[in-house]
């Protein structure tokens, strides 16, 4: 396998004394995981943040193989780890992303869509400007892996947000995480007693 993309890292966890396996979203490949070396290093911890969007090169000698992975940062998540609400949202959404997608599926309307959702959860001046952006980003991955979902409403007031972002967990929970909950699940119950937060 050889790939050079860009690529948005959605989890990294340790492997080794120095190493890290990471899961890369791409455009046209879909899901890919990868070895990265000396992961625990000063110069390549930032650029494991999860959100981020690195430039991939990915090797392997065979498809059976887990590839080696060179990344560049490109556009870096961390700024925003300081901010509970943006860090919650840029968590929950690339947890849910590496543990429903099968993996080297193409899935280039979550890609393009992921990538605007993590820009806006960045940029936008409070959760109103992106939560709805983060429901539908939920929906659309409902329906690119066959399981429909109903399409949400476009408010703008919170509460209603804060609706249908609750009526949105059964689904999740019944077809894409099932059997693998209990973790990916405990982000978004973080993200929601945030979002609660701006209620009170």
């Amino acid at each position: 396998m050889k790939l050079r993309a860009p690529a948005i890292v959605v989890a990294s966890r340790p492997h080794g004394e120095v190493g890290a396996v990471v899961r890369l979203l791409t455009e046209d490949t879909g899901l890919v995981a990868a070895y990265v070396a000396g992961a625990r290093g000063r110069e390549m911890r930032p650029v494991l943040i999860p959100g981020n969007l690195v430039a991939a090169d990915l090797n392997a000698r065979s498809d059976a193989q887990l590839p080696y992975a060179r990344l560049e940062l490109v556009e870096s998540r961390g700024p925003w780890l300081g901010e509970p609400l943006a860090s919650a949202a840029i968590g929950w959404a690339c947890a849910l992303t590496a543990t429903a997608l099968p993996e080297r599926n193409a899935y280039p309307a979550l890609y393009q869509a992921l990538s605007g959702l993590l820009g806006g959860i960045c940029h936008a001046p409070s959760a109103r400007g992106w939560l709805s952006a983060l429901i539908s980003y939920e929906v659309l991955l409902l329906r690119e892996l066959g399981y429909g979902g109903e399409r949400p409403l476009h408010e703008d007031e919170l509460d209603r947000l804060l609706e249908n972002f609750d009526r949105q967990e059964e689904p999740l929970v019944r077809y894409l995480l099932a059997d693998r909950r209990g973790d990916v699940m405990s982000a978004r119950h973080m993200l929601r007693e945030r979002l609660g937060r701006m209620m009170t």
